[in-house]
């Protein structure tokens, strides 16, 4: 079974609309297909975004998270943080971080800006860096 950590983005999408990639990654971790993986700062990240522009799609994200076996990493330390920052934006060097100690098959992120456009990122920390929709295609999903 492959290992997965979501980012913030991931989970925010998956709260916010019952429909989407998002959501159907959930679907398949709920069924047993995959592995999730997140840290506490992800989860704080999700929530502190929803409630600020989605309070009404806050009780979602609390619901999904009871509901998926969601692993959740210790946040890295500064060491690990602070190399991360060398090559990712210092607002994303927790998340890298994190991915990287959890030893995950993929990070899955929206993040184009910061996560999966600048190749670097992939290139020196050494993580599969992907979006829920390539997790979806890879386990026969339409979309």
């Amino acid at each position: 079974m492959i290992k997965l950590f979501l980012d913030a983005s991931v989970l925010f999408a998956a709260a916010y609309s019952a429909k989407g990639t998002a959501r159907d990654l959930i679907v398949l971790a709920l069924n047993n297909r995959l592995i999730t993986i997140a840290s506490d700062l992800v989860l704080e990240e999700a929530r502190r975004n929803l409630s600020y522009n989605y309070p009404e799609k806050a009780a979602i994200l609390d619901i999904l998270l009871d509901q998926l076996y969601l692993t959740i990493v210790a946040n890295p330390t500064k060491a690990q943080v602070l190399a991360a920052a060398e090559y990712t934006a210092l607002k994303d060097a927790p998340i890298i971080a994190a991915a990287q100690s959890a030893e995950v098959d993929h990070l899955v992120t929206y993040d184009r800006k910061h996560l999966l456009e600048p190749k670097i990122v992939a290139e020196k920390s050494g993580l599969s860096i992907v979006t829920p929709d390539m997790i979806v295609k890879l386990f026969g999903g339409d979309k």
